[in-house]
């Protein structure tokens, strides 16, 4: 009884309102972490509905920390792929060796989850869908403040008043753009194109619960075969002229990059060339700021910082930022003293995987041939006992 009294008292109206851009990661989770403190929360989406698409992501020390204090892992346990045996291959799919999922598992340790994207947003969008006031196919036209709050003016010309106005709508922020500056400000390029979609027939020489890689120098191609509804692709590739891949779709621009290789890529672009809708693909960039707040503004996640997908921790970053994020509202009344409170401590954090995400570039389009053998050596001796437990160590510590 005394459980129920307390999360009902923590659920009671604080009287203040927070209007949230972007009903990804960042934005379902600052809805989530902010109406478990009492605030009434408007989340704003550009797209016309829900995406239920995207790359496989990994949940682990403090994002799967953050998941926890949000109450998210009863819902996306049931969502867990969990680990599956990865074989690197030859360009014509022939295998070259293959690293046992109990291999990673001992290295990841047992409080780590491996999920679809979409998963983890359809978990944090069912936490918060009858409490948020959501509303897709509407975009942000305007935004002005005033010392006690910030207005906002949408697309179909309603005008709302917050006490916050979170901007997390991605790398190409609409709510950067109008309060910040223009994105050419921020945006690092690193020079490199990301691509995934899932698979409606999974590949037929792989078994389940498989996934084959390919590395090669300047680029790397994934296919997974987890079961029905579950298989994906991943390809990551450098490339000096992103605007014209872009141009060019997922469809031609990864076959043009990858349609040499057999084995399973072979199998699975002409099923991105039926379907490109369900295509993530777009350039790999940071957003670098001195400062991501600006009065009753702040940005989170990638329209913050963008670690992009070669740290391997944005999702992870955006469940913590949004639950740190709540911390600093809750212990400050003032609103922008919490907000510099926030970035205080979060961006350390963020500069250590936004310079991982750097160095590890080389792991995913590996510059030359000799860094694609030393790869290769690298993942022969992480099956060594030894080197199992060195790696798991180093894995903790970049999680503290």
């Amino acid at each position: 009884m005394e459980a129920f009294e307390s999360a009902a008292r923590q659920h009671e109206s604080s009287g203040k309102r927070a209007i949230i851009v972007g009903a990804g990661i960042a934005g379902l989770a600052a809805a989530l972490r902010l109406h478990q403190q009492g605030w009434d929360i408007v989340v704003i989406e550009h797209a016309p509905s829900r995406r239920s698409s995207g790359y496989l992501l990994n949940l682990h020390g403090p994002g799967y920390d953050a998941a926890e204090r949000l109450g998210l892992i009863p819902a996306l346990t049931p969502r867990d792929i969990g680990f599956f045996t990865s074989v690197l291959v030859h360009a014509d799919g022939r295998e070259k060796l293959r690293i046992p999922a109990a291999v990673t598992e001992a290295a990841v340790g047992n409080r780590a989850l491996s999920m679809f994207r979409g998963d983890l947003e359809s978990a944090l969008y069912d936490a918060v869908a009858e409490s948020a006031d959501i509303r897709f196919g509407t975009t942000v036209r305007a935004i002005a403040q005033t010392p006690g709050q910030v207005a906002v003016t949408l697309s179909d010309d309603t005008r709302l008043h917050a006490d916050l106005l979170i901007g997390a709508d991605g790398v190409h922020s609409r709510v950067r753009e109008l309060v910040f500056g223009a994105e050419s400000e921020y945006f690092v390029d690193l020079g490199h194109m990301v691509g995934a979609f899932p698979l409606e027939t999974p590949p037929a020489h792989l078994p389940d619960g498989f996934g084959t890689t390919y590395i090669g120098p300047g680029r790397t191609a994934a296919v997974m075969n987890l079961g029905p509804k579950r298989s994906s692709t991943f390809f990551a590739y450098r490339c000096p002229d992103p605007d014209t891949e872009l141009t060019l779709g997922p469809a031609p621009a990864l076959t043009r990059a990858f349609g040499d290789l057999g084995g399973g890529v072979a199998e699975a672009l002409p099923q991105l060339d039926a379907n490109p809708g369900t295509a993530y693909f777009d350039s790999v960039g940071q957003i670098v700021m001195d400062r991501w707040s600006q009065g009753r503004v702040v940005l989170l996640g990638d329209a913050a910082w963008c670690v992009t997908v070669f740290a391997g921790y944005g999702a992870a970053l955006a469940l913590d930022g949004a639950d740190q994020l709540g911390t600093a509202l809750a212990a400050h009344n003032d609103v922008p003293a919490a907000l510099t409170t926030w970035e205080t401590t979060l961006r350390p954090e963020v500069k250590k995987r936004q310079s991982l995400a750097r160095k590890g570039i080389a792991r995913f389009a590996p510059p030359t041939r000799t860094h694609v053998w030393a790869g290769e050596l690298a993942l022969r001796a992480i099956q060594l006992p030894g080197i199992r437990t060195l790696v798991h160590r180093s894995i903790q510590r970049a999680n503290n």
